[in-house]
């Protein structure tokens, strides 16, 4: 770094903050270190008394940590998300739509691996809104070599998209209630309008609502019924438990649900059960559902609302992190249920 008169600094690097003042009125950085120095700097250094800076040339086969924080996040970058310009050195990236953020974390480790790279992101498996912050990037030098920054894009290239935002799939959802009290009449129907809810912020409809007893052959017919209409993802409540009365697990079977898991090491949420119609997935909803606004639906039905086929081995994941700290007033999905890893 060497002292150099500004109107031969363009193109160069500044070593040192430069700090403006307005008195009663202004103070602070008018140029950071690490900015390079434009043609159109010049008259605003020489207005605040700058006509020499510390400054030093990029060497040949060195990145600016402005650009080498661009570069590696448009490698990393997949669909569903834009990126900010470089602000001291950092690119962050940010949802353009509504989704779920999916994050492949085995190539994100061998990132963040490299030295003198970070990458630091949101939670896996966490929805977003647009304009949500979900992720940064960034050298931590003021310049690194070609190599480094070429190694962090070959690691993004190898399991691309590092990092993208999946919409959610517009479903038609059909709901399936049981119990023998709701069909009857003699209490109200208190599940319906938390789906139709849940299910409504998430970008779904429910289509229909059927009621059935605690029968199991009423429940498959309302299964295929729902089915054969062009339900989507059909959600049967209530019946989950392993009281003799609850029959919703055997009327998913008798439906022909290829079940993927009954069971799930998440709180709220243990009695959940997930099956397959072909494509449709069969969800079995416990009760909890109805009084927890934070639940086992909310760590799995996201999921299949982007297309995603989950398996029992998906499920399993859940239990580092599956036990809802149960917050007043409750933050998720800022919070650390379900992001295990």
């Amino acid at each position: 770094m060497k002292r150099v008169p500004v109107q031969d600094a363009v193109g160069m690097v500044l070593g040192h903050d430069i700090t403006r003042i307005v008195p009663g009125k202004f103070k602070g950085p008018a140029f950071k270190k690490g900015q390079v120095i434009a043609a159109g700097d010049i008259p605003r250094l020489l207005e605040i008394g700058k006509e020499h800076v510390f400054a030093f040339a990029l060497k040949d086969g060195t990145v600016h940590e402005d650009d080498a924080a661009l570069r590696i996040a448009r490698a990393a970058a997949g669909p569903g998300l834009t990126l900010t310009e470089p602000v001291e050195g950092k690119v962050n990236l940010v949802a353009s739509q509504a989704g779920l953020l999916k994050v492949r974390t085995e190539p994100l480790y061998r990132l963040n691996a490299i030295e003198d790279v970070m990458f630091a992101t949101l939670h896996n498996n966490r929805p977003v809104n647009p304009q949500t912050p979900v992720a940064g990037t960034r050298v931590i030098p003021l310049t690194v070599g070609e190599e480094t920054v070429a190694a962090a894009e070959a690691v993004c290239g190898s399991d691309f998209p590092l990092i993208e935002v999946k919409p959610f799939v517009s479903c038609k959802v059909g709901i399936v209630t049981t119990g023998s009290e709701v069909y009857h009449g003699r209490i109200e129907d208190r599940f319906g309008p938390v789906l139709h809810g849940k299910f409504a912020e998430l970008g779904s409809t429910v289509m229909r609502q059927v009621f059935v007893s605690d029968d199991v052959d009423m429940t498959a017919s309302a299964i295929c019924s729902l089915l054969e209409e062009g339900s989507q993802l059909i959600a049967v409540t209530g019946g989950m438990s392993v009281d003799p009365d609850d029959q919703t697990p055997a009327g998913i079977r008798a439906a022909g649900g290829n079940v993927v898991t009954y069971g799930a090491p998440v709180l709220p949420g243990a009695m959940f059960m997930l099956a397959y119609m072909g494509d449709v997935p069969v969800v079995g909803l416990p009760g909890c559902v109805m009084y927890y606004r934070t639940s086992i639906f909310d760590l799995t039905v996201p999921r299949l609302l982007t297309g995603e086929r989950l398996t029992r081995a998906d499920i399993i994941t859940m239990g580092h992190g599956g036990f809802c700290s149960g917050c007043d007033p409750c933050r998720y999905p800022a919070c650390a249920f379900g992001k295990g890893g």
